[in-house]
């Protein structure tokens, strides 16, 4: 590789608070290497680091979780808390050496959530294990060098000087693996980042992790065990795979989304070589999710045919993927988890039946009984919109009471935050009118959600959930309890990303403010000040368009409140609100005089 080669390739190191003290963690290293070196000077040691073409460790990398928040640190506490969760569930899938991936991320999660010493565990306990892992023995060092630990952080620097040694200056084949794994392992971390509601972050991420992989590949070449090297393709498989689906909808959509559909297919070709059970079980399924989506080109993608799968029908897949699976209850899981995601319910059904049939134990398989219960209230919901629509009768209700069976299966051995949350969301769709949710059938019903949502409430991280204060506001609003409702709206708004364009929130707000109106009687200064506050903030969060657009659907479906509503600002001199119903209720392209509305 020649320098100017290296230059261009080498990462930079993220403006953040911790890089200063990174850099010169690096400077420590630079002088153990040249130590070995007779006659050395600082000039030495800048070209050394201006030289490497690739830096060990997690903490330099350009992710969010190294830098400043986005948003409230308190929303990044909780968003790192729920990443850690399902990495968690990761670590039990990976049984190759990417579970050192998984491992070294939770560390670096755990180290900002300010849990030095479980941080600290996790890269100790992969050094123990895997003493050549780059990675692990760089995030210690920094770990020691946060707790002030200056003996065990020179130790930690020494250790890696020696694993990285060969790599600046002989080119031995062990050192190259040991750095293939190092860029693996970083690849694995981008897309696990925090704040990547913007479909533009995700996607940068996601293409930073490719170019990892590939340098990663082209570090090892044939060094890299044949089996190590298809649970990197599957990795960067899903990766084109969520790619596609982001420029799916994009004008631009034939040459990049094209690219995408053919690397994709061929790595999951690839991997479905691989003698790994559950590996193999998942890329026949995402082949089928894949095949399925070439009627969406305008002529089948070439990958298709030189993959061997022309004419293949995607149920065919997915039974292959089912019969990998017929005896593992864990593959089974994450077969629904992929049927669940792409919208395949039924399928997805299908497969939990079976993972409880191999093992019905709530205690050694409640995942299955989330994912069934998740399963039939998303039918329920889904149903539901299409009676709305009078496309379909009302859904049976005997499925929320099967969700709830299943979910108390769970709460007896595995209580936490989303079972309650779900259990919470079967008590609402019991207690409400099926065709119109602003009419309660079922008080007690609605008690005992509101009584499942305090628990969850109760739960580390369950007051900063958008999703749990919106179910909360509803379940009050059908009480009666429009100003409890409407804090709970607010509070819903203020934990929305600013990023997350659904409205839904500010739905449930206005009609909960505007039922405040028509309750409080002649004293409305408090509603309508709370009124023009929702407007204010509505049109710093989603434009005034789209708040223009919800006032529209609130007029236009509670005419007399909102006519009471604009008669009261009226009297009182709030112009400005009335002005922003008129606009929204107008004609396209016509302009109504406020004073003349007035006189009328």
């Amino acid at each position: 590789m020649t320098q100017t080669q290296t230059q261009t390739q080498r990462p930079k190191l993220k403006r953040s608070s911790s890089n200063n003290d990174y850099s010169r963690m690096w400077q420590a290293l630079s002088v153990c290497v040249l130590e070995t070196m007779e006659d050395s000077t600082e000039e030495d040691i800048e070209s050394l680091i201006e030289g490497m073409a690739y830096i060990p460790g997690h903490f330099h990398l350009d992710l969010n979780l190294n830098g400043e928040p986005n948003g409230p640190a308190t929303l990044r506490h909780r968003d790192t808390q729920l990443k850690r969760e399902s990495l968690r569930a990761e670590l039990e899938a990976e049984t190759g050496r990417l579970q050192y991936a998984v491992r070294n991320m939770l560390g670096l999660l755990a180290f900002h959530m300010d849990e030095l010493e479980i941080a600290e565990e996790a890269f100790r306990s992969i050094c123990q294990e895997d003493p050549e892992n780059l990675n692990a023995w760089a995030n210690l060092d920094y770990v020691y060098e946060r707790l002030g630990r200056e003996m065990e952080e020179r130790e930690c620097v020494e250790r890696v000087a020696a694993l990285m040694g060969p790599e600046m200056g002989e080119n031995q084949t062990d050192c190259r693996l040991r750095v293939a794994r190092c860029l693996a392992e970083q690849a694995y971390a981008h897309p696990h980042d925090v704040e990547l509601e913007r479909d533009e972050d995700l996607r940068e991420r996601l293409t930073a992790a490719l170019m990892l992989y590939n340098r990663a590949l082209d570090y090892g070449e044939g060094l890299i065990p044949i089996e190590e090297k298809r649970s990197w393709y599957f990795k960067m498989a899903t990766i084109y795979i969520r790619l596609d689906g982001i420029v799916r909808d994009s004008k631009d959509i034939d040459p990049t989304r094209l690219t995408y559909f053919n690397k994709g297919l061929k790595l999951l070709t690839e991997t479905l070589q691989s003698d790994n059970t559950h590996l193999k079980a998942l890329a026949w399924c995402y082949v089928g999710l894949m095949l399925e989506r070439t009627e969406e080109f305008s002529t089948v993608p070439m990958s298709v045919h030189d993959c061997g799968f022309s004419g293949s029908d995607p149920l065919t897949c997915y039974g292959s993927a089912i019969k990998f699976a017929t005896d593992d209850a864990f593959i089974l899981n994450r077969l629904a988890d992929v049927f669940f995601l792409s919208g395949k319910l039924e399928m997805a059904i299908g497969v939990c039946n079976m993972a409880l049939s191999v093992l019905p134990d709530a205690e050694l398989n409640w995942q299955a009984y989330c994912t069934r219960a998740k399963l039939s209230v998303t039918t329920y919901a889904k149903d539901l919109d299409k009676a709305k629509c009078g496309q379909g009768g009302i859904p049976d209700r005997q499925i929320l009471k099967e969700a709830r069976a299943d979910l108390e299966r769970v709460l007896a051995v595995r209580p936490c935050l989303r079972t309650h949350l779900e259990m919470g969301q079967v008590y609402y769709y019991m207690g409400v009118d099926a065709l119109q949710e602003s009419l309660l059938v079922d008080e007690m019903a609605i008690n005992q959600a509101l009584v499942s949502l305090s628990k969850a409430l109760q739960c580390p991280f369950g007051s900063t959930i958008s999703k749990l204060q919106l179910l909360r506001g509803r379940c009050l609003l059908l009480k009666g309890e429009e100003q409890n409702a409407i804090d709970c709206f607010r509070k819903a708004l203020e934990l929305e990303p600013l990023s997350v364009q659904n409205t839904m929130v500010l739905r449930c707000l206005l009609q909960a403010i505007l039922v405040s109106f028509t309750q409080c009687g002649k004293d409305t200064d408090e509603t309508i000040i709370q009124l023009e506050e929702c407007l204010k903030e509505a049109e710093k969060r989603y434009g005034i368009n789209v708040v223009q657009t919800e006032l529209k659907a609130l007029c236009r479906a509670n005419t007399d409140e909102v006519t009471e509503l604009s008669k009261d600002l009226i009297r009182k001199g709030r112009l400005e609100v009335v002005r922003k119903l008129l606009n929204s209720v107008q004609p396209q392209g016509k302009r109504f005089s406020l004073g003349r509305s007035i006189s009328i």
